[in-house]
């Protein structure tokens, strides 16, 4: 029997074929996809050292400043990675902003401005990293660099405030990122140390979607959740007069 003739007509390795070039393409799509990220993610590095504008003070309040370097913001989220559950961290030391606290007249105290450089927040995985800075941040670019939260009412200030003893409270106001506004409230709570030194923390929960941000399709990546918590610790020394 001649089976070299039988062999030329076979279906398969025309279908062979076919399969390795799907895989090719699918390889090269992959690859594309992985440089455009890399590409558009740019780096971390920001464009100017963190600022945020001075809070007017008056009374007997005293002005404190965040450390930026002894500071820290957080995102929390979750999503399913490889088929298991993930809890994502992003975290920066890039954040400003100034608190006047009056120890004497508690309800005179105020929070200003806090300004976080988005563009640097890092995960454990640089091409999430890149992702956020280049596609659900667009952080890369200077009109989304930064996130603000613009307090408008701090709610439930105790009437006295003493040296050691942490306060609880909630600050009222509008959280600004990705060029878009909305009302949030973050439950904090501040130990005024000394006369010298503040320590605190805030969190508050937001939904991505609410901020016109939406998450790309990444293989291996699943579920990824709406919301996101949000959270900073922060140490605030006095600003000299």
């Amino acid at each position: 029997m001649d089976y070299s003739n039988t062999m030329r007509h076979t279906p398969f390795p025309k279908a062979l074929r076919i399969i390795a070039l799907v895989v090719a393409i699918t390889i090269l799509v992959a690859t594309g996809g992985v440089l455009f990220i890399w590409v558009s993610g740019g780096n971390a590095k920001p464009s100017a050292a963190v600022s945020a504008p001075s809070v007017p003070i008056s009374g007997t309040a005293k002005l404190f400043r965040i450390v930026s370097d002894n500071s820290e913001v957080r995102f929390i989220t979750n999503e399913t990675l490889l088929g298991q559950p993930k809890t994502v961290v992003g975290t920066t030391h890039e954040v400003a902003g100034d608190i006047a606290i009056d120890f004497d007249n508690p309800t005179n105290s105020k929070v200003g401005a806090i300004r976080i450089n988005v563009r640097t927040l890092k995960t454990d995985n640089e091409i999430r990293n890149r992702t956020l800075r280049g596609q659900v941040l667009q952080a890369n670019s200077p009109e989304f660099e930064f996130a603000t939260f613009v307090p408008k009412q701090l709610a439930g200030l105790p009437g006295r405030v003493s040296e050691g003893q942490a306060i609880t409270f909630q600050i009222v106001g509008d959280f600004t990122v990705h060029g878009v506004s909305r009302p949030v409230t973050f439950d904090a709570t501040v130990k005024p140390i000394s006369r010298n030194r503040v320590e605190g923390s805030a969190s508050a929960t937001i939904l991505y979607r609410d901020f016109n941000m939406s998450i790309p399709n990444a293989p291996g990546v699943a579920n990824v959740s709406d919301q996101v918590r949000l959270e900073i610790d922060f140490v605030a020394l006095p600003v000299s007069s």
